[in-house]
């Protein structure tokens, strides 16, 4: 792996070995600078290989395994999720995604007209598109705590969303790590904030197993929510809902099926025949992260997404969204101010994909054009010099200059 030079590190730490000597443990593209972890996550060739075990073994007798061995098998996962996060297994319940989950919650909660569901200006789009229908159906409404799009520090962010709640306010939905700009929130101090008023929380932690070390009880909310198969290389599909023991006698999924009436795990274990390997592979999933490192390997990412954030910025003048205390293993940077054609930055995208072999989210926000890089194992530190010098060519064929 390419040597980070001093002057990039910030800590320094030792680093588990990475880069293209554990390239082929994936079935990554070699030919492709894979900067997009963030979204949908790498499969490593052992966690593939047990999702087909248990696939083959379902194709066997399906109605057996769905009838009399799976409902077993998924609270034993559930404890899994619980020895790996905290928890009770009983806390825990499989979903297919963080949005899944959160329109669960949503659907669950009780709106009267007039209420209030209190967000971010950050929310992912999938995220506050629920929010807002939920809440358009019961007559409520959402606020969308007006955060800056370059994030000073915990304080800024602790006071806007205070400035946001009020005696209407039902639910309080704040990502973990967002996922437009990459920054993490301070999460312990907004569930502080929201309890002390009396208002539940839910933290979508989409990004957060496998990037973050997390005991999510200890967070202080109501509803927590992730997804293992982007950071903690389960399949794709392997959503994760904590509920405080509090909330679980509300608390039913988005889909109500036959374990409806029967309890909080009962009623998401089960709301239809669906491929429940993702789920059966979380374990999996995990052991593969850990042989990786482990904490050492989000201590890696959190470094090579730093030194790659100081890489683009040195080289494009673009201007990450938070200070590094605020990051992990993504970082987002704005480029410049927006195009006036909105497509421009999915042409950008698709030029940087196809021409230079170069994979990284491109989007608007806020008015300007930002970029999110990821880090993951298979990265090394000439990926962000490459993804640089491809914004450049690139943005100039679009007629984006950076």
């Amino acid at each position: 792996m390419t040597s980070l030079s001093q002057s990039d590190r910030s800590p320094s730490i030792s680093e588990p070995i990475g880069g293209r000597a554990v390239f082929s443990e994936f079935a990554l593209a070699p030919e492709l600078v894979h900067l997009n972890h963030g979204s949908f996550g790498a499969l490593p060739r052992s966690v593939a290989a047990e999702q087909e075990r248990w696939r083959a073994l379902i194709e066997r007798d399906a109605t057996s395994f769905f009838t009399f061995e799976l409902p077993d098998l998924l609270r034993q996962a559930a404890v899994g999720v619980a020895g790996r996060f905290g928890g009770r297994g009983e806390d825990w319940v499989f979903c297919e995604n963080a949005t899944s989950a959160v329109n669960g919650v949503l659907a669950s909660l009780r709106l009267d007209p007039g209420d209030e569901i209190v967000t971010t200006s950050h929310a992912y789009g999938a995220v506050l598109k629920a929010m807002r229908a939920s809440a358009s159906r019961r007559g409520a409404a959402v606020v969308a705590a007006g955060l800056p799009s370059h994030l000073r520090g915990d304080d800024e962010v602790v006071d806007v969303v205070a400035a946001a709640l009020g005696p209407r306010t039902k639910l309080l939905i704040v990502d973990h790590i967002t996922s437009a700009t990459a920054a993490i929130l301070p999460v312990l101090r907004l569930a502080d904030l929201a309890h002390k008023l009396g208002i539940p929380i839910l933290l979508d932690g989409a990004h957060a197993p496998g990037q973050l070390a997390l005991d999510v009880p200890s967070l202080g909310v109501d509803w927590y929510t992730g997804n293992a198969h982007k950071w903690l290389f389960a399949p794709r599909g392997c959503g994760l809902l904590w509920t405080h023991p509090l909330r679980q006698p509300e608390t039913l999924p988005a889909i109500l099926s036959h374990g409806t009436e029967a309890g909080y795990t009962a009623a998401f274990d089960w709301i239809g025949t669906r491929d429940v390997t993702p789920w059966l592979c979380f374990e999996s999933g995990t052991k593969a992260h850990d042989a990786f490192g482990g904490a050492g390997l989000m201590a890696r990412n959190r470094l090579m997404a730093a030194a790659g954030a100081k890489i683009l910025a040195e080289s494009l003048g673009a201007h990450a969204s938070a200070p590094l205390e605020m990051r992990a293993a993504m970082a987002a940077l704005s480029l410049g101010d927006a195009p006036s054609d909105p497509g421009s930055a999915l042409k950008l995208r698709q030029v940087l994909a196809r021409e230079y072999g170069v994979v990284v989210p491109v989007h608007i926000f806020a008015g300007k054009l930002w970029l999110r890089i990821s880090a993951q194992i298979y990265n090394e530190i000439d990926d962000y010099r490459r993804c640089a010098e491809a914004l450049r060519a690139a943005g100039r064929s679009v007629g984006i200059w950076l």
